[in-house]
């Protein structure tokens, strides 16, 4: 099969420090190719795959995120050439969804983000304008918010494992990866630590001016006795930091469609304890890899019920529900499926 991948356009593939998705991204590409498909990679050009690279940047613009002409330039370089494909599969934003009608290829769209609130009704009106667009959710409990919308498949997130090593034994600290934002928690986290009196360590992504202020607010006032950031890190850190942890913190209180942190802290033998919002209680099995918890308050008394874990049936969890081969089984499915409809419709 003859299948593009259209990657966001603000890292490279794979990233070299925050990016989900280009992580994701990257497995995906890099799995499709070994399984013997022709692939095309729509990505930056400083990104390395096993897959045919396709770009217009040659160094990923990342301090241009969140512009749109960007972003339009690197979708339309995929787009002009959809007779060369048999499917188009989109990671990118969802302006490229309005150009998915305006080709006879199938295209495909993966749903990275949350559905709620307004990013739930341009994801509505975008249906209605390109109504031919089939819609991958990363979760269940993504799509609530809009189950109607032209839903084609459920594809969960993988982990490339062996950057994952199991490292089982009962670290000293408490761990918060993510970016510095209310949603993510890590003032939760800080809360958590000085209820239990361990130390805490936080990393990760503090770059617009929203994730400044709450850094500045309520996250850099109390890096005092053991509460330490140490921003955003490199993969080699963020492994070594997953694996000499004693828990992963997961406090989030947004419907979060699917949260990696989750599954990498599991790969390396850390459980993780987590709030019961978004996808946590598909991702986590509560009591068999980790712990899931109403709130955030309730995480000190978890603490207990996490160290009593094994550490390689964490692994052997993430092993088998989240392999690379188990996803692009999952969206070959997709592909195969949207190809025959377009098919059958000629």
């Amino acid at each position: 099969m003859r299948i593009a991948i259209l990657s966001p356009v603000w890292f490279a593939v794979p990233p070299s420090g925050y990016g989900g998705i280009e992580w994701v991204v990257s497995l995906l590409a890099d799995g499709l190719a070994d399984a013997g498909h022709d692939v095309t990679l729509f990505a930056s050009g400083d990104s390395h795959s096993k897959a045919r690279l396709s770009y217009i940047f040659e160094l990923a613009p990342s301090e241009q995120i969140g512009k749109s002409l960007p972003e339009l330039r690197h979708a339309l370089a995929c787009f002009d050439r959809a007779g060369d494909f048999d499917v188009i599969n989109d990671h990118s934003g969802p302006l490229s969804i309005a150009l998915g009608d305006l080709v006879e290829t199938p295209v495909l769209h993966t749903v990275h983000g949350p559905l709620d609130g307004d990013p739930g009704r341009v994801y509505e009106g975008l249906a209605q304008l390109a109504p031919g667009v089939g819609l991958i959710s990363i979760s269940l409990n993504q799509r609530r918010p809009k189950p109607e919308l032209n839903w084609a498949g459920n594809c969960p997130n993988a982990l490339d494992l062996q950057l994952y090593p199991c490292k089982p034994h009962r670290g000293d600290y408490l761990l918060f990866l993510g970016r510095m934002s209310a949603d993510k928690g890590a003032h939760r986290a800080i809360w958590v630590a000085k209820e239990t009196g361990l130390p805490l360590k936080l990393a990760g992504k503090k770059q617009d001016p929203k994730e400044h202020r709450y850094f500045h607010e309520l996250v850099e006032p109390h890096l005092v006795e053991g509460i330490e950031y140490l921003g955003e890190v490199s993969h080699g850190e963020k492994v070594e930091l997953l694996q000499n942890a004693r828990a992963t913190l997961f406090p989030i209180e947004w419907e979060e469609p699917f949260g990696l942190v989750m599954i990498e802290s599991m790969a390396c033998g850390t459980p993780v304890i987590a709030t019961r919002h978004g996808a946590v209680p598909e991702v986590i099995e509560d009591g068999a890899s980790g712990i899931v918890v109403g709130n955030y308050r309730e995480m000190p008394a978890a603490l207990d019920r996490a160290d009593v874990l094994d550490p390689l049936e964490c692994r052997r969890y993430v092993e088998e529900r989240y392999a690379p081969e188990r996803m692009v089984e999952d969206y070959l499915r997709v592909y195969e499926a949207a190809v025959a409809r377009a098919s059958a419709s000629v």
